[in-house]
């Protein structure tokens, strides 16, 4: 899994998820050269759950089956006129 900014960068690449205790370890690369490895501990994924709403938590459940809407791949409306004037 990856995360980007707004600039399209890669941010972080998980490349793998496991269990030690009661915490998550979290193994990656940040921006692509350093690698990491972070816990998820129980409090913090229970303040993490605090931060969703209803909406929130629909957008989640759908947001596997969406498509991709990376900024290469998206025209905006101003680009679109441009094109097509």
């Amino acid at each position: 899994m990856r995360m980007f900014n707004a600039e399209t960068g890669e941010l972080v690449r998980i490349d793998n998820l496991e269990r030690r205790g009661s915490t998550l370890i979290v193994k990656g690369t940040i921006f692509g050269a350093m690698p990491m490895e972070a816990e998820l501990r129980p409090e913090e994924v229970r303040k993490a759950l605090k931060l969703l709403n209803f909406k929130l938590v629909l957008f989640l459940l759908t947001l596997p089956f969406r498509r991709s809407t990376g900024a290469e791949t998206q025209i905006s409306a101003d680009n679109a006129e441009s094109i097509w004037a």
